[in-house]
Formats: structure tokens, sequence, C-alpha cells
């Protein structure tokens, strides 16, 4: 399914003003996240024009426009604006004529004005659309920042994802979801978690119900999105199963084509699982930095043992 967002959601967020309010932009949907200046257009260059992207007007195009005569002036903005363009953004405040707004709203086309410099406004919009329009899955899961780390707990359902999460909150550290957590690929090298706006900021507890998160803790215990850099899994301790107990090779869980980092958390009675995720969550800090404990680990073995055989061998020739 192609993602989309509504041109009245950015612009609300983007805080820009509308110049032709008649138009309904409720009903315009951002399909693109990235933008245009249509400096070639204007000029009556439209092969290879995407119109699906949001068109920005900037000091260049406006200086260009404002040697033209008052009819060419009208037959450029006509052709770009009949051209089925999401709408057209005016940087800097630069006000565009009255006529040329009137035949904008002829042709259903919104006009916006902000008083951000053209580039920063550029970047602004890309940014912002990359991440609402970026291939997004749902997954069961619960989602928490540990020590600036983003934590996908994931587990089958009672096995105890939401009791880990709670105790991390009265830790110190921050929901993002519970329950259902929405992935958005932001990039190659980049996951997004996020909650449904449905559940946001609340905990399901089995034997108690539904608890806000936000209400009985503070604002400082949950947070909209988070990156996500490792995936805990939960499962029942199975005494036939061979775990990991050194950590020298890393496991990989995939989501939208992205590799992340994986562990599996075998549970039994008795186990405090949100020490066992903060230690999780500060040895992957720990390694991204450069240092690995379990290759240190694995290094000082293998200097004991050479240091051993050139002991044995010293004493050999020594006799």
């Amino acid at each position: 399914m192609i993602q989309s967002v509504a041109l009245s959601v950015l612009i609300e967020r983007m805080q820009l003003k509308r110049l032709n309010p008649d138009v309904d932009d409720k009903k315009i949907l951002i399909i693109h996240p990235d933008v245009n200046r249509p400096a070639l257009q204007l000029t009556g260059f439209y092969d290879h024009f995407d119109n699906e992207r949001i068109q920005i007007v900037g000091y260049v195009e406006n200086a260009y426009l404002a040697t033209l005569k008052p009819e060419e002036k009208r037959e450029k903005y006509k052709k770009l604006l009949e051209s089925n363009i999401p709408c057209l953004v005016f940087s800097r405040s630069l006000e565009p004529q009255k006529e040329f707004v009137e035949l904008a709203t002829e042709y259903n086309v919104p006009i916006l004005l902000s008083p951000k410099a053209t580039s920063e406004l550029m970047a602004e919009f890309i940014r912002w659309l990359k991440v609402k329009l970026a291939p997004c899955i749902s997954i069961h899961g619960v989602l928490v920042d540990v020590f600036g780390e983003g934590v996908l707990i994931m587990g089958e359902s009672g096995i105890g994802k939401s009791e880990a999460a709670l105790e991390l909150i009265k830790r110190g550290h921050r929901l993002v979801s519970d329950d259902v957590v929405e992935i958005r690929k932001v990039s190659e090298a980049t996951l997004v978690g996020s909650a449904p706006d449905i559940t946001r900021h609340f905990i399901e507890l089995r034997g108690i119900g539904i608890i806000d998160v936000k209400t009985l803790f503070g604002v400082e215990s949950v947070k909209d999105t988070q990156e996500i850099d490792m995936v805990i899994k939960l499962e029942d301790w199975n005494r036939e199963k061979e775990y990991d107990r050194l950590g020298l090779e890393e496991q990989y869980t995939e989501f939208l084509g992205n590799k992340v980092v994986c562990h599996s958390l075998p549970i039994r009675p008795g186990r405090n699982l949100a020490v066992i995720v903060e230690a999780a969550s500060v040895n992957w800090r720990q390694k991204k930095m450069g240092y690995n404990a379990a290759q240190e680990l694995y290094n000082r073995v293998q200097h004991n043992l050479s240091k051993n055989d050139n002991e044995a061998e010293n004493g050999s020739n020594d006799l």
C-alpha cells in the first residue's frame, strides 16, 4: 500500500500560511517525500517533471518571474498550475501577486507561505516526509528507550514483555509502545518505531488492565518515536537448548530488509528482566563504541594459553 499524508497535516506541522484557504487541502495527499524547485518548469522545460512533489518557489524563481511581462508571467504560472501539482510553497515570505493566488484557486492548487529560507524549508519538508511516508509494518512487541538505545522486546503473549517494560519505566527509562509497534524504514540503516495513536502511552497488565504510563509516571516516562537498535526475544527456558554464553558472534533479525542485532533471552522464575535488558543495552552501546567484552575475554584466554605454551617450551629447553 502506498503511504500518504494529508497536505493539511503538513501545513499544521510546518506552520505554513494559507493564501487561498478556499481550496480544500484536507483531500490533497502527499505521496512523495522529495520536493522540487520549478525553475526549469517556469522557463518552459517540462520533460521529466515530477508533478507529485511539493513545489517550492524561492528567491531565484521569484527573481526570474520579476523579469517577465505580466502576460508572460501569467502564462508561466498557468502552465505550472495545470500540471496537477499538490501545492506551491513560497519561501522567505515572498508573497505572490493577488492575481496569481486567484488563478491558483481556479485550478484548486493551495498556495502556501513560509518565512523560512528555501534550503532550510526544503530540508524540513524532506526530513519530516521521509519519516511519515517510509515503508511501515506493525509487529507484536514492546519498544522502550533504555539509556538512549531503542530496545524492541518480543515474545509470545503473556511471557512478561509488558511487566519488563513497566519495571524499566520505574527505573527511569521511557516507554515508546506496548503491544503493537509500528516500524518505519527511514533509511537503509535506520528503523524508527512508534505507537499507534489509539494505544499511545498505554500498557496492558494482565490481572490489572490498562494503565496510562504518562499519567502515572509523568511525561518524562514516555517517548513518541525511537530508533530501533536492538531486539530482545523472550522465550521459555528449554533445558535441551544451547544458549549463547559468550556473545562472540552477533545474531540478527530483519525488518523491512534492515538487519537489527537480536538476543534470545530464556525466562526462568527469579530472573530480573529489567536489569538484564539494561545490561544488554549498555553492552551494545560499548560494542558500538569499539569495546567488546566477549572479544576481550577471548584475547585474554588466548594470551594466557600462549604464555603457558612459551613457559612450557622454555622449561623443556632448560632440561
